[in-house]
């Protein structure tokens, strides 16, 4: 095996690895169940002064 086809079959399969990665990262967030957006601090207002 020459090494211009050893290094072709590397890229090859090192861009199949990362993009099986990324799909994966991507499912595993579509999977995660969104969090809810409640304010940590609440402020009540007294009124009209300041």
């Amino acid at each position: 095996m020459s090494r211009l086809l050893a290094a072709t079959l590397t890229v090859a399969l090192a861009a199949a690895l990362a993009v099986g990665a990324a799909l994966g990262v991507v499912a595993l967030l579509e999977v995660t169940p969104e969090q809810p957006n409640t304010p940590l601090i609440t402020y009540e207002r007294s009124g009209q002064g300041s």
